[in-house]
């Protein structure tokens, strides 16, 4: 094994392990660290690619646990039947969108949900609502989930903004991402998004995002709620920076 891929596999395990960290903390948003991070260092088709198996596996067993917790059907239906639809289209776009615009459109994504932290950290979305928006917001958060990777902006955002009790918001955001990952991963095979090698990584994946887990978990325990939010917003921030002055260098 050559000194290069190892250096890879490193980098790509580091951010892998930043993304577990806050799934363990949070229980939802692996991709916000992990997907910026990646594409900062490889780009975003790769790193859309590699968090397939992560993103099916660890939320597969998260809205497993926590199925008795999902929200009526009245809600979720048109919510996941939204995100079919956007997923299949966002996962095309990956396919045919130049790297530097995926890359300045995971920067915005990001950019877009550190705005909404800061500036609406307490807005309220009322129920009956929010049904109402449930197959549009479904729908947008798909189509930014299959080209960038990254549907927190709109998905944790809009579920958020619900005030859903913890485990009624990790069953729902659980089972909307492994909607989001079985048609990503048809689509991608059956337009050759997947390169040769690929799958090895995105299982190699699974390893420090399932390790690093437990430590957000105790972490989440030992730090407040807002300082731990805190500092994901800064790295991000430093991600979004970065990813916007590769796209337009």
């Amino acid at each position: 094994m050559s000194i290069e891929l190892i250096a890879e596999i490193l980098v790509i395990a580091v951010c892998l392990a930043g993304g577990g960290i806050l799934k363990g903390a949070t229980g939802a948003g692996a991709p916000i660290l992990a997907v910026p991070a990646l594409a900062a260092f490889f780009d975003v088709r790769f790193a859309v690619i590699v968090m397939l198996a992560p993103n099916l596996l660890t939320n597969a067993w998260q809205a497993w646990r926590f199925r008795s917790r999902l929200l009526p059907g009245r809600f979720l239906a048109p919510f996941l039947i939204g995100g079919v639809g956007g997923a299949a289209l966002g996962t095309l776009a990956l396919k045919s969108l130049d790297a530097g615009i995926l890359s300045l459109g995971v920067a915005i994504a990001v950019a877009v949900y550190v705005v909404l932290r800061l500036a609406r950290p307490h807005w309220q979305l009322p129920m009956r609502t929010g049904e109402w928006l449930s197959a549009p917001a479904g729908a947008a958060a798909g189509i930014l989930q299959g080209a960038a990777g990254l549907s927190a902006p709109i998905s944790i955002t809009f579920l958020n903004a619900l005030r859903l009790p913890r485990e009624t918001f990790i069953a729902t955001i659980s089972t909307l991402f492994v909607t989001f990952s079985l048609i990503q991963i048809g689509v991608a095979e059956a337009t050759g998004l997947i390169h040769p090698g690929e799958v090895f990584y995105s299982l190699f994946a699974l390893l420090p995002v399932s390790l690093a887990m437990p430590l957000g978990a105790r972490l989440a325990g030992r730090m407040s709620p807002q300082a731990l939010d805190r500092v994901i917003l800064a790295i991000l921030a430093v991600l979004a920076i970065k990813l916007l002055f590769d796209a337009l260098a």
